[in-house]
């Protein structure tokens, strides 16, 4: 018997694939043709709205920062490229998604990937989170121990934590690669085992769920070795497939999926290291790139009753969008003392408004204005088809018009230089709300105050 949604907050479920590109699962137009099916995703499609224009940062730190703070990591500086011995992540001034459904009376939880802060005052549990199981940086540590000459004195072992709010995490296990091949799997037996517990309290709750798949090293568990034939990564979107049905039929035994949000997304680009390189299906590009390729991802909505089933829309969705989304849903309210860039998506996802209210977006990598999207024009200011293949930093920004040119290989700026005009305003205008709010240096220590901001 589902549980009546009437008088009680929606439960929200938020499974984040790490690297996933738009043209991996079936109902982007992967599935089979990438080796591996991917039928339960894909009903989760049809049982809700799929975007095409979904979109992330360049890279893990800055689309979870703006997923966290609903704020460009321009703003947060929380960028990749941050000194080692500096400070990681976002700054504890940033209000992230969990402690604004935390004040709402949601329990919180996350079962994965964190890589927002490794030290104290900087873990999930730290930044509203009432329980965590995962890891604090990245998959490509649990690497360090099978390399030639690695030395756990210079350069530390990586582990992966537990820790409940208010506790110093503990060491559960080295992140080594048999840990890597286990831990999706142990991250949705604990989603699934909190979800249960909160729903016998009585208590809506936000699972949020980073998976470690498809970061390299691309490798699956063991039950799923050799189980498509088509080797390593097929079999590991295998088991992503196989996880996210999982937790999906955790949430209809309980009855409680009308009044679940349930996101399956992904959080950057294709992963472009071979032997584990992804595709971005008819997109040019990887992450780490301004390339469409690098800056659309998978993103699926399911909410019975409330989302219609079936949908697909190819308006512009940013990452950021989820924060001031997801607060709405949960009757939050949104920080006022600071630029928040998230748009409210609740209507345009449920139907009351046919349109995404966002029309554009500034895409940097690291501190650099790399390219600018508004309505299906896209702006080059510096060109990176590949990672490492070396940026050109362009006298003349190349234009591009996304419906006719997907790939991005004909400038048309003397055809169309009016497209120019609006996203040039678009630029200026938040350039010059840079000025007036100044960005959070990369690496700013704690006690870095950022002040009254204008908004």
């Amino acid at each position: 018997m589902a549980e009546k949604a009437q008088g009680k907050p929606p439960n929200i479920v938020l499974i984040l694939a790490d690297n996933l590109g738009w043209g991996e699962l079936g109902c982007y137009g992967g599935g089979a043709l990438r080796g591996a099916p991917t039928p339960r995703i894909d009903a989760l499609a049809g049982e809700g709205m799929r975007l095409l224009n979904f979109n992330v940062e360049s890279d893990c730190v800055p689309t979870r920062s703006a997923l966290m703070t609903g704020r460009h990591p321009i703003r947060t500086g929380a960028l990749q490229s941050v000194p080692a011995g500096l400070p990681q992540g976002i700054h504890p001034w940033e209000v992230t998604l969990a402690q604004l459904l935390k004040e709402r009376g949601y329990a919180t939880a996350i079962h994965g990937k964190w890589h927002l802060g490794d030290r104290k005052g900087r873990f999930p549990t730290d930044r509203g989170f009432d329980e965590w199981y995962g890891i604090p940086r990245t998959t490509n540590e649990s690497m360090f121990t099978s390399t030639p000459g690695y030395d756990p004195k210079v350069t530390p072992l990586p582990y992966v934590l537990e820790a409940k709010a208010g506790e110093m995490p503990r060491e559960v296990g080295i992140y080594d690669l048999e840990m890597r091949r286990r831990i999706d799997s142990d991250l949705i037996a604990k989603s699934q085992d909190f979800i249960g517990r909160q729903h016998r309290a009585g208590k809506p709750f936000f699972a949020y769920v980073p998976l470690t798949q498809l970061h390299y090293p691309t490798i699956p568990h063991h039950d799923f070795a050799g189980s498509t034939g088509a080797g390593d990564f097929a079999d590991c979107m295998a088991e992503m497939d196989h996880l996210t049905g999982r937790l999906l039929d955790a949430v209809n035994r309980l009855g409680i999926g009308d009044n679940t949000l349930f996101i399956f997304a992904s959080d950057n680009g294709p992963e472009f290291r071979r032997p584990w390189r992804g595709s971005a299906g008819m997109w040019q590009g990887t992450y780490h790139t301004a390339m469409e390729g690098g800056l659309r991802a998978p993103c699926i909505l399911r909410w019975p009753g409330h989302i219609a089933a079936g949908g697909v829309s190819n308006d512009i969705v940013h990452v950021t969008d989820l924060y001031t989304t997801l607060a709405h849903l949960a009757g939050a309210e949104i920080p006022q003392d600071r630029p928040v860039d998230g748009f409210d998506q609740l209507d345009f996802f449920t139907g009351r408004a046919a349109k995404s209210p966002r029309e554009g977006f500034l895409f940097y990598i690291k501190t650099e204005l790399r390219a600018a999207k508004w309505r299906d024009w896209k702006l080059h200011l510096a060109w990176e088809a590949e990672p490492n293949a070396g940026v050109n930093h362009l006298e003349s920004p190349l234009l591009f018009n996304l419906i006719q040119d997907p790939k991005e290989e004909t400038d048309v700026n003397s055809l169309a230089s009016w497209a120019r005009t609006p996203i040039r305003h678009m630029m200026h205008n938040f350039q010059e709300d840079l000025k007036r709010n100044p960005p959070i240096p990369p690496g700013a220590p704690d006690d870095y105050n950022p002040g009254k901001r204008k908004g």
